[in-house]
């Protein structure tokens, strides 16, 4: 009995210890977020120089009727310095499952804080029940403008938003529609399919990356695949049996999701690969297995399947009603291809969520972007095919440059060593950091690629 008296006054002392009351009550910044309405601290881990908080921010399932149900939007905190510039890092897709801290390339030029965050309807943050009509660019976009103003009180420093590709887009889109919020924008390999089916952008694209033997090879790859599908779409079916995938709900068939992939296949290599792996694409010699396995290792048999499809629901729908969709001629496969109208955003999608597509809101952001934004920095890749059509900034403090030879990965550190220290010096004036400030990048932070998947997704 004695020695349980000792304990649990000993556990008082642990509690009473002014040492231990102080170090409770001194973090200023965990009582502010605490303090936001609506906004959740699910863990706080330290690092060096840094805090890194995973969180959840209420929002309204629709902005323009906020009574009708809410969501938990999930969102990340890379905490610095409260007078540090922040990043806001849109993804356009979903976080991963368990965040861990990184940092996109404009967060280490400026050792600034990071929220980066959730795209709506990317599970878990999506409303259930789920009003697909909710998922817009409007909708997003006024999520991530009550994320900043929720942190404007406790991150004080000049605001930059960024992200690639889809993440690039939904970043322009913030950025029409609250223009205010932040203090400028860098959108990496950002498409702007402005007109849906006006596509002969990227045709000529085709037409001209890299070298003819390299063009030829490719096209050889497509129609290869295509001309022995009676022997190839077994060869999926039974790896779709092997590994439980199945076709049904969306694509439909293992021929249809044969012919997707085979149509995605050079799309792919020149997203993510470079013009020195044009060594590595096959001969119209080349076995079956060898065709077979160098089509999976570039596009992936797994995809166009329920299972490869069903986290990205939220793009396709997005695609298919406002964002578009490239669409190719294909004039090398005539007379191989068996589904001619497969090559959409809807064939990807279950029947009750294809939505036939809406012009106006890319109409609209194209022209916003053109004539009246302000302080917006594109980076593109030469021979990333999501590039064919870009935007076009405005003469308004704004700049758009192109990486030599580079792909789907492109970024500032890519450029011509001069116009990466004339976009450098935008981000770091924009941010109001000096030009001469040298950023401490810390070595347990490392670089997010800021891409939302290794396949044919922007």
């Amino acid at each position: 009995m004695r020695s349980r008296i000792v304990a649990i006054l000993a556990s008082l002392l642990v509690v009473l210890s002014p040492a231990t009351a102080a170090r409770a009550a001194d973090d200023p910044l965990l009582d502010q977020l605490r303090a936001v309405p609506g906004l959740t601290v699910i863990s706080d881990t330290a690092g060096t120089g840094y805090r890194f908080f995973v969180l959840t921010y209420r929002q309204p399932a629709d902005h323009r009727h906020p009574s009708q149900g809410t969501f938990e939007q999930r969102l990340t905190l890379l905490h610095r310095s409260s007078t540090s510039p922040t990043v806001l890092f849109t993804n356009g897709y979903g976080l991963a499952a368990s965040p861990r801290p990184t940092q996109t390339e404009p967060t280490a030029l400026l050792n600034a804080n990071q929220i980066s965050v959730e795209h709506r309807f990317f599970t878990p943050s999506r409303p259930a029940p789920a009003d697909w009509s909710d998922l817009n660019i409007w909708q997003e976009a006024t999520d991530e403008h009550r994320i900043v103003t929720a942190f404007d009180g406790i991150l004080t420093g000049n605001w930059i938003q960024t992200g690639g590709s889809k993440g690039g887009m939904t970043s322009v889109y913030h950025r029409r529609f609250y223009p205010g919020d932040v203090d400028g924008v860098v959108a990496y390999v950002a498409p702007d399919d402005v007109i849906n089916p006006a596509d002969s952008a990227y045709d000529k694209f085709f037409d001209t990356v890299g070298t003819p033997s390299c063009r030829a090879a490719l096209d050889g790859v497509q129609q290869q695949a295509l001309l022995r599908r009676e022997r190839l779409v077994p060869r999926l079916a039974a790896d779709a049996a092997a590994n439980g995938w199945t076709f049904s709900r969306t694509i439909g068939t293992a021929d249809r999701s044969f012919e997707m992939t085979v149509l995605d296949t050079v799309w792919a290599f020149w997203q993510y690969s470079l013009a020195a792996d044009c060594a590595t694409v096959p001969a119209a010699t080349a076995t079956d297995d060898e065709l077979y396995a160098w089509i999976d290792g570039i596009a992936g048999w797994s995809f166009y399947t329920d299972q490869g499809l069903e986290p990205y629901w939220p793009y396709y729908y997005q695609a298919a009603s406002q964002l578009g969709w490239p669409s190719l001629r294909f004039e090398h496969l005539r007379g191989l291809r068996d589904y001619p109208g497969l090559y959409t955003a809807n064939s990807s999608l279950p029947p009750e969520l294809r939505r036939k597509h809406n012009p106006v809101p890319m109409i609209d952001v194209d022209l916003w972007v053109r004539t009246a934004s302000e302080r917006m920095l594109f980076i593109y890749g030469q021979n990333d095919p999501w590039g064919a059509e870009r935007f076009t900034p405005s003469r308004r403090d704004s700049a758009l440059f192109v990486a030599p030879g580079a792909n789907h990965g492109a970024n500032i550190a890519k450029l011509a060593p001069a116009d990466a220290a004339q976009a450098t010096a935008l981000l770091r004036r924009w941010a109001g950091v000096p030009a001469t400030f040298a950023a401490k990048q810390s070595t347990d932070v490392p670089l997010d690629d800021m891409l939302g998947d290794h396949h044919r997704l922007p």
